[in-house]
């Protein structure tokens, strides 16, 4: 009995402290969002420009997603992912860390993951940055978007323990999908991103100390020319964003000159017809049989004389006996 009473009194306590509980929800410690220029990695300069920066702390390691401007419409954010893992801890001892190695299936489910519904296909081809070798995949969409996909482990290998150097390591994963790039400009962000962080500390810094100068330079009797190493022209241009501008492409203008058509001659006005055609006085040729200045040599009909009294003929009297008014007769 005295068991039932104090499993209720627990019982009404519990109830009673869950009543007074506030519900308020609190940010999550270690997630943030911080400016685009505390990124630990940058994009090579005429890259795809940053957006904005997800920063992700969990001990020692740090992680940061770096998204990119995207000019796509495959489903997905460009992005530059960077993860940062420093020594494991002090029971695993120094350069003893078990690094999570490039695995296959990861890498598999990663780019399903980032760009879905477009079928990749890995390189076999060894490509090589600043960093060390990296591995990518790259195909294109349906509507012909090119897509890329690159990982790349930075790390110096397995240090002794008496050394203590180069134990951290560097993960990075690009994610990149542009409707106008090719694969080769796509690519040449994996060739010219820059890491900005560095750990806190020499002693875990992956890339090692940094390489000298080449044996050949300096030394009598080496040739160096401008098209070998160490000078060696990059393949691949840095940047797909800065692509140069097309040419206007102008109609060509083919001047031909101005044609006038021929006149048709005019022909001279014929005088209109008046009346019937009347014969010409003896001793008058007509032009028009002769082919005169009066017109041409073609039958055409002439105008008839008008009624003067210096062109009027009038048949004189019979003399029968009477001479007439003016004394004069016809014989």
């Amino acid at each position: 009995m005295h068991s039932i009473r104090t499993i209720a009194l627990i019982t009404l306590a519990c109830l009673a402290a869950g009543c007074t509980t506030t519900g308020h929800v609190k940010q999550s410690i270690g997630v943030e969002t911080v400016d685009n220029d505390k990124a630990l990695a940058f994009p090579p300069p005429g890259g795809p420009a940053i957006v904005n920066v997800v920063e992700r702390r969990h001990g020692k390691d740090v992680d940061q997603t770096i998204s990119l401007a995207t000019s796509s419409s495959v489903s997905g954010q460009n992005f530059l992912k960077v993860q940062f893992l420093g020594v494991a801890g002090p029971n695993q001892g120094l350069g003893s860390r078990p690094f999570n190695t490039i695995n296959e299936r990861a890498i598999a489910r990663e780019m399903a993951s980032a760009i879905p519904g477009v079928r990749l296909a890995r390189s076999a081809i060894l490509v090589q940055n600043s960093y060390g070798p990296f591995g990518y995949a790259s195909g294109q969409s349906r509507t012909g978007d090119t897509c890329l996909y690159a990982w790349q482990q930075i790390q110096a290998g397995f240090a002794r323990q008496l050394d203590q150097r180069n134990f951290g390591m560097v993960q990075t994963r690009v994610r990149l999908c542009d409707a106008h790039a090719t694969e080769r400009q796509l690519l040449s962000t994996v060739y010219g991103y820059t890491i900005a962080g560095h750990f806190d500390g020499a002693a875990l810094a992956p890339w090692g100390t940094p390489r000298g100068a080449e044996a050949v330079l300096g030394k009598p009797g080496e040739l160096v020319y401008p098209d070998t190493a160490p000078y060696r022209t990059p393949p691949i241009t840095i940047g797909y964003q800065n692509r140069p501008a097309q040419p206007l492409r102008h109609p060509a203008v083919v001047r031909r000159p101005a044609v006038v058509p021929p006149q048709p001659q005019v022909q001279p006005a014929l005088p209109p017809i008046i009346g019937p055609r009347v014969p010409l006085p003896d001793g008058q040729s007509d032009p028009s049989q002769t082919g005169g200045a009066g017109g041409p040599s073609s039958m055409l009909v002439q105008p008839a004389p008008t009624n003067t009294v210096s062109n009027i003929i009038v048949p004189l009297p019979d003399c029968n006996g009477d001479a007439g008014i003016s004394g004069t007769c016809r014989r």
